[in-house]
């Protein structure tokens, strides 16, 4: 079920689109920040509050990768994987976070302060390797530049 808070904050974006279906990505990145995911509940639950179908809200939600449809750490790390941060050295900076981490992409830390994941482009090609951590870009990584990022994210 849809929280007051939830349906507020979808009314008010609502309101910017001439169709109800149109605020779906706003809806789902709403309810995505007040519950750090989108389950299948969630999104059955929106797709009748919208009055969309359900396997139309999934295609949307399926298809955009900052939408979420498994639980994710505290923290999301968004590594790019885009030629140019693959030319700059994407595979040693996935290397460290994968071994700094032990984990995966697709994978979260034990702890759920972490979840490791591909991201196709950050648009910042002159500063890569690039990641992005819970909207927050780190450009021109480099070990040491890794580390003081986590650092960051208790």
């Amino acid at each position: 079920m849809l929280t007051a808070e939830e349906i507020r904050e979808i009314e008010d974006e609502a309101r910017h689109y001439p169709a109800r279906g149109a605020v779906s990505i706003d809806a789902l990145q709403i309810i995505q920040r007040h519950r750090g995911w989108i389950s299948d509940e969630a999104l059955q639950d929106l797709a009748a509050y919208l009055h969309i179908d359900r396997a139309d809200l999934d295609a949307v939600a399926s298809f955009y990768n900052l939408i979420y449809r498994k639980p994710v750490g505290r923290h999301v790390i968004h590594v790019c994987d885009s030629i140019s941060c693959w030319i700059m050295g994407y595979q040693r900076v996935r290397e460290e976070l994968k071994t700094r981490l032990a984990i995966d992409f697709g994978e979260t830390t034990r702890d759920f302060r972490f979840t490791l994941l591909p991201i196709v482009c950050l648009g910042c090609c002159d500063r890569a390797p690039a990641m992005l951590i819970d909207g927050d870009l780190h450009t021109d990584l480099n070990a040491p530049r890794i580390v003081a990022a986590l650092e960051k994210y208790p």
